[in-house]
């Protein structure tokens, strides 16, 4: 059966790769980006088996009007994957309001948009499967990455939720948790630091931009293979509720969870202090 794809960010990156291999697999794609120029050039050779749209995930009202276009040209949605994000770096202290909420409403506000959006559709055909790119910044808090982490956190818990509720629909939902990857997301023109320069981070910030820069397309995961993965676990019959991409992330979130049983066992004639009187 012929699998229709709405995925977000898909103009470059993983977006990028997990729309060329849907299209590679004989599926239909709706790809969706805030650069439709970009997107219709990318994509010019697959024909009608594409659509590209403009979307700005942070947008609200963007989304359904995407969803429409994809229901008009291809009838149904079988698979979206909210991969559209950015990240905004630096100390807490150092970014203001403005660049929370920005960071929020493209990482978090954007991905309950599409949620919104595609839902009812799918409820209608009594099957889906949503993929949520988190990170492992969804997982393990990560100094000068505080509102990032804070973001991919939240989808975390949104999609853990979100897979209870509608399960019942024959809706699936899987978080893609990577490590790193040779994408262009450390780009000048793609993570953002805070602007409010503090003089107590002067050195700590330095310490991330030169980190950043020495990492930037360096890093160890293959944007392609992940693709690659993703068609793979779209036809699993029961997909994992997370995936953990990447040696890296296995790695660092193994140790995570290591550092947080042995805290729970440090602390737990503590932590049934709290219980009342049956």
């Amino acid at each position: 059966m012929i699998k229709t794809w709405f995925i977000t960010g898909a103009s470059r990156g993983i977006g990028a790769e997990i729309a060329k291999a849907a299209l590679a697999a004989g599926d239909n794609v709706v790809a969706t980006g805030r650069d439709l120029a970009r997107l219709e050039a990318l994509f010019a050779l697959y024909g009608e088996r594409v659509l590209p749209v403009q979307l700005d995930v942070a947008q609200e009202g963007q989304a359904a009007l995407a969803v429409e276009a994809a229901l008009r040209r291809f009838g149904r949605i079988d698979i979206a994957v909210n991969n559209a994000g950015y990240g905004q770096l630096g100390p807490f202290e150092e970014n203001d309001v403005s660049a929370v909420e920005r960071q929020f409403a493209t990482n978090v506000f954007g991905v309950f948009h599409v949620c919104r959006a595609v839902l009812p559709v799918m409820r209608s055909q009594r099957a889906g499967h949503i993929f949520n790119m988190s990170s492992i910044a969804g997982v393990l808090g990560m100094g000068g990455a505080a509102l990032y982490c804070s973001a991919k956190f939240a989808v975390e818990g949104f999609s853990e939720s979100l897979a209870q509720e509608v399960a019942q629909f024959g809706i699936r939902v899987t978080i893609i948790e990577p490590g790193a990857f040779r994408t262009d997301f450390l780009d000048h023109s793609s993570a953002a630091l805070g602007g409010n320069g503090l003089q107590d981070y002067a050195e700590f910030s330095k310490k991330i931009r030169a980190s950043s820069d020495a990492n930037n397309h360096k890093q160890l995961g293959d944007p392609g293979k992940l693709a690659a993965i993703l068609l793979q676990l779209a036809a699993e019959e029961k997909p994992p509720l997370r995936y953990l991409a990447g040696s890296d992330a296995l790695k660092a979130v193994t140790a995570k969870l290591a550092a947080m049983g042995q805290e729970i066992e440090r602390w737990r004639e503590w932590s049934v202090l709290t219980d009342g009187n049956a």
